[in-house]
This record gives C-alpha cells, structure tokens and sequence, in this order.
C-alpha cells in the first residue's frame, strides 16, 4: 500500500510504516526497513561511463529527468552509498527501467 507521506517518486512511497512505544508512553511511528532490490530485477536500457569529476545527481538528471532519482541508479547497480557510483572514472553505470518493468528492449 502506498505511503501517503512520501510522493511517488520517492524510493519510501512503498515502505510501509510500524508505530512502538516508547517507555514513557508516547507511541512513536516509523518506516520499516527498506531493503535493496536484487540488481537482476532491473533492465538496462544504457551504459554510463563515468567521467573524472562527474556527480550522480547530474547523471541521473540526464537520463531519468529528475535528480532526485539517483536513488534508481543506486538499486540497479547494487551500491548502498551513491558515491560509489562515480568515485571511480571509467565505471561503466547501468540505467535501467525501473525495477521489475520489462520494455522492448528485453533480450
């Protein structure tokens, strides 16, 4: 079920939440955990080589429109911390559909 505090493009919008009290009786809300998706659910519509100084919101913003998706490249190419994704020139990046949606490009 959708989450109604994130938007749709946001990598919580299906992250469903969990309430816990506390000790002193306030009941806290909180979103459960997010696990990274598998990297073979995703398919690859591009290949990024990454060049010297380059950030991953700019690339991101080239090939999806929005900066604030990097976290798509992210899952697709399996990196927990986005800098590792352009730390190193010459690191080719998958951009891909979003996970689990198949287009014609499918081999």
């Amino acid at each position: 079920m959708p989450n109604p505090n994130f938007s749709p493009s946001s990598r919580y919008y299906w992250i469903d939440t969990a309430t816990m009290e506390m000790p002193n009786g306030k009941t806290v809300t909180y979103l459960r955990r997010r696990f990274l998706p598998q990297p073979e659910g995703f398919q690859t519509l591009f290949e990024h080589v990454v060049n010297e100084g380059e950030r991953l919101d700019n690339i991101t913003a080239q090939y999806l429109s929005d900066p604030e998706q990097y976290w798509r490249l992210c899952d697709a190419n399996n990196a927990m911390h986005p800098a590792e994704l352009t730390d190193t020139p010459g690191r080719s990046i998958r951009i891909t559909l979003p996970e689990g949606i198949t287009g014609p490009f499918q081999s």
